[in-house]
């Protein structure tokens, strides 16, 4: 089955990849890539894979879903949404907006993986907790491979319930503070070096190097934190004023 996936630190890409190598089947292709949009053409049934932000779909999958709206018509799709703790109905943010534009919901993964949000304190784990996480997540996945081989689809994330769990455990709360976060970063100039690493980094291109320093010059951001991880200065953050753990997969 194919992955089509959205990644803002590598995470999600690492259980998109995984689950690939577990179904020994498909290609997979990032939402970023120019081939996405032709491996759903050719999918009839396909696997959609992305962070949560929030307890939400993030931003950038959404209007990707929206602007491309008429290549889901009619498709089956199982969803995957990775978190750092909790999201009650990632998958499920995803479905009801698939589903309005006529796909098949086949079913839902939620897989808990390392936090990714730099500058806040909170959820922040040491190097072994964190490898312990992804190997639980990566156990679940070889479990869930099984089952989608004899197409008995997960359906976490789908419930009445699950979508209680999500608007009233974080959604309501955060929503429009994400909206809020999406027009600026915080940038430490005495920090920034100017190296044009968060601008070559940044999904939606809000990133500029003016005057030998990072500026954000969009109303764009998804909030993947990819610039804050990425930053060798640590010089930019968007919740939080300091960050405490840059957390890029690769680290673990």
């Amino acid at each position: 089955m194919n992955i089509i996936y959205f990644s803002g630190n590598g995470n999600t890409k690492h259980c998109a990849e995984f689950l690939s190598s577990a179904l020994v089947s498909g290609n997979i292709e990032s939402i970023e890539s120019e081939n996405a949009i032709q491996l759903i053409k050719e999918s009839e049934e396909f696997i959609l894979a992305y962070p949560v932000h929030f307890s939400n779909i993030p931003f950038i999958v959404k209007e990707f879903i929206q602007e491309n709206c008429s290549l889901f018509v009619g498709k089956n799709i199982f969803l995957i949404a990775t978190m750092g703790a909790f999201s009650g109905d990632g998958s499920g943010c995803g479905a009801r907006l698939l589903k309005k534009y006529g796909a098949n919901i086949l079913g839902g993964l939620h897989l808990k993986m390392p936090d990714t949000v730099a500058d806040v304190k909170l959820l922040k784990k040491n190097f072994e907790q964190n490898k312990a996480i992804i190997k639980n997540a990566e156990e679940k996945i070889n479990h869930v491979a099984k089952l989608i081989q004899i197409r008995k689809y997960p359906q976490e994330g789908l419930h009445f319930y699950n979508l209680l769990a999500g608007l009233l455990g974080q959604r309501l709360w955060f929503l429009n503070a994400a909206k809020k976060h999406r027009h600026a970063f915080k940038l430490a100039e005495e920090k920034c070096s100017g190296c044009g690493l968060c601008q070559k980094q940044c999904p939606t291109r809000s990133i500029q190097i003016e005057n030998g320093k990072a500026k954000f010059t969009g109303s764009n951001c998804t909030i993947c934190y990819r610039c804050v991880n990425s930053c060798p200065k640590q010089s930019i953050t968007i919740i939080g004023k300091k960050v405490y753990a840059q957390c890029l997969f690769g680290k673990f």
